[in-house]
Formats: structure tokens, C-alpha cells, sequence
């Protein structure tokens, strides 16, 4: 790409990602209170000067008993109205709004065996990869939108972004991601109880973080399709240009390496060896001029997939991270994604 291309994608996806003007720089909090019933031995709420030590023997442990920190009790009141999915997560929170999950269902006419679970990008409106759903239908491909914790009708009444899943809470966002890890689980439950029996899951930016805690934990689905990739949630949200207002929410209590460790129990680099010898086929989706996650945090993912030897296509789009949805790179994310799932699945 020539260095005039790559100002002009610049300029583009700055317009872009500063359109939104509801952008809010919450005050840091360690979120103490919501590292407890995790399944793992949680730190006293009243850590105060040492929560520096007990939120990073949380991590550790949390990481190495994952099994315990993503399991969940069944749910059994799914409930499937004009393609509509309802059910109540297997997680709760204080806000009811968010205790409900919400899913949108798109059946493919002619295949009653096989599909994917869609995950979109955070802050994604309510119609959010509708069209991708309707695409996928056109490959032959079953898709379920879910709405992710704090996502659309999940928000609380108090916000305008889906902020409560990655903020400068440490605690908060360790438990939205697992909180939107469990209910993907909850949704495969469904999936299969309904007849499905190849199930993927599609994450897009975000959603691609939770598809990673998903596959890793999951033996079910057999295609993952990660659209935007990172090891570390953190380098994401410290140096992505869309999470700038989150970084500043640290101000200097925490630093990128902090942060890391902090979020490793919802973060890929901890768990994609627990991939290998599985029937499980990976599409990872990077672009050569990403805003938020930057090429220098993706390569490292890549780089990781080939070390593993875990069974995996690589597409670089030629644009970032805010235009992969403007035409024509959205047509060519979609077209990609699509084939990959009609053809593994």
C-alpha cells in the first residue's frame, strides 16, 4: 500500500471513530465487589492499598482454574417469540435490564443441521450484524445474533454506550466478559436442543475477545471465526483509538503490562493452547491499517495460531478498523467470513 492510501484510510477512520460525542472518562476502580461468586477465591472487598496484590492472585487463579470460572448452572427458560430469543443469564447482576438475555434468530430455510452464533462489536446497536445474518442465511448458514452483556436492550438506563462491559473498572469488566462468555455457552445449549448439531461462533472486534473465551472453554463448536484479534484485552484499550477515553480512566494507578496481568483470565493469550488437538477450524480477520487493534497486537495472534499448529485461515483487509464496515471492505469482511463458515461447518 503506498503512503498516500494509508493517510487517506487514516483520515477516513478518524471521522469515523470521533462521530460519537457521548464518549465518558469514568473515574479507575478496582470493582472488588465483582470478582465474588466467581468460582475462585475472591479478594476482600476492602483490599484498598493492596488490591494491587490480591486482584493480580485473582487473575492467576482464575486463569488456571478457567474450567471453574466459565462453567455456569443450566438454564431453562429459553423462550423463542417471532424469532426472538429470550432467556435469564446464568450470571446476574444489579441491573435487570442486563439479566436478560436477548438473541435474534435467523434460520436458514434449507439446513437444519448446522449454525453460528454472532457476537458484534462493542457498542453495536440493536440491528447490529443483521445483515451478516441475512448473509450467512444465503450461504446455507443458520446465524443467532446475541446481544452481549450491557449491549442494547441489556444497557442500563443510566448509559448511552455499552460502557459497563470494558471500562476502567477492573473488576466490572473482568465479570461482563464472563458474563457474555456464559450466556454464548447458554445459547449453544439451545442451539443443540433445537436439533443443531455443527455450531460455530462469529465475534466481531469485542465480540472476537468473547469468541476466544468461547472456543477455548467450549468443546461443542467446531469453527470460530475471530473478525479483529488481539492476545491482551488491554493492549486493545491502551493504545486503540476508540478506547482512548477508557485508557484515561486509569490515569497512572495502573500501566499496559498491569493491565495485562489484571485481565488476563478474559484475555486469548492465556488459554489458545487449550485449542489444540481439536476438530475446531479458526478464520482470523486483521487489518493492515486497524485504529484500535493495532497490527502490532495481531501478528502476535497469528504468530501463536502457527506455533500451535491450531488449523486456521489469515485474512488481512486493506483498511481499519472503524471502515471494515464501509463498502467495499465490508463486503469483502462479510463474503470471507461467510465462506468460511459454509464451508467448515
Amino acid at each position: 500500500m503506498t503512503a498516500a492510501y494509508s493517510r487517506w484510510i487514516d483520515r477516513w477512520e478518524r471521522k469515523l471513530a470521533t462521530r460519537d460525542t457521548n464518549r465518558l472518562v469514568r473515574p479507575f476502580e478496582w470493582g472488588l465487589n465483582w470478582l465474588q461468586d466467581t468460582g475462585i477465591p475472591a479478594p476482600p472487598v476492602s483490599a484498598n492499598g493492596d488490591a494491587h496484590e490480591h486482584v493480580g492472585r485473582f487473575a492467576r487463579q482464575a486463569v488456571e482454574q478457567s474450567e471453574q470460572f466459565y462453567s455456569y448452572p443450566p438454564v431453562r427458560d429459553f423462550e423463542l417469540r417471532d424469532r426472538r430469543l429470550r432467556f435469564t443469564s446464568a450470571i446476574s447482576t444489579p441491573y435487570a435490564e442486563n439479566n436478560t438475555v436477548h438473541g435474534h434468530w435467523f434460520p436458514a430455510p434449507r439446513d437444519r443441521r448446522r449454525a453460528l452464533v454472532v457476537l458484534p462489536q462493542w457498542n453495536s446497536d440493536a440491528g447490529g450484524h443483521f445483515g451478516l445474518c441475512k448473509l450467512l442465511n444465503r450461504f446455507g448458514v443458520s446465524a443467532l445474533r446475541l446481544t452481549m452483556a450491557y449491549y442494547a436492550e441489556r444497557m442500563p438506563p443510566e448509559l448511552e454506550r455499552a460502557e459497563y462491559h470494558m471500562s476502567s473498572n477492573v473488576g466490572r469488566t473482568i465479570h461482563a466478559f464472563r458474563q457474555s462468555a456464559i450466556d454464548v455457552r447458554c445459547a449453544i445449549d439451545w442451539l443443540q436442543s433445537i436439533g443443531y448439531e455443527r455450531i460455530g461462533v462469529l465475534g466481531t472486534s469485542l465480540g472476537s475477545c468473547v469468541a476466544f473465551m468461547v472456543l477455548s472453554h467450549d468443546p461443542r463448536p467446531v469453527v470460530g471465526i475471530f473478525n479483529h484479534v488481539s492476545l491482551y484485552v488491554a493492549d486493545v484499550v491502551w493504545t486503540g483509538l476508540s478506547t482512548q477515553h477508557v485508557r484515561q480512566g486509569f490515569g497512572d494507578v495502573v500501566s499496559q503490562g498491569d493491565l495485562r496481568r489484571y485481565w488476563s483470565p478474559i484475555s486469548p493469550a492465556s488459554y489458545l493452547h487449550r485449542m489444540k488437538g481439536r476438530d475446531l477450524r479458526s478464520l482470523l480477520i486483521w487489518a493492515r491499517h486497524d485504529s484500535s487493534f493495532l497490527p502490532l497486537y495481531s501478528q502476535p495472534v497469528l504468530e501463536e495460531f502457527r506455533r500451535l499448529r491450531l488449523p486456521h485461515q489469515e485474512l488481512a483487509l486493506p483498511c481499519g478498523h472503524y471502515t471494515t464496515g464501509r463498502f467495499p471492505f465490508n463486503i469483502m469482511d462479510g463474503v470471507a467470513m461467510c465462506r468460511f463458515a459454509s464451508r467448515w461447518l
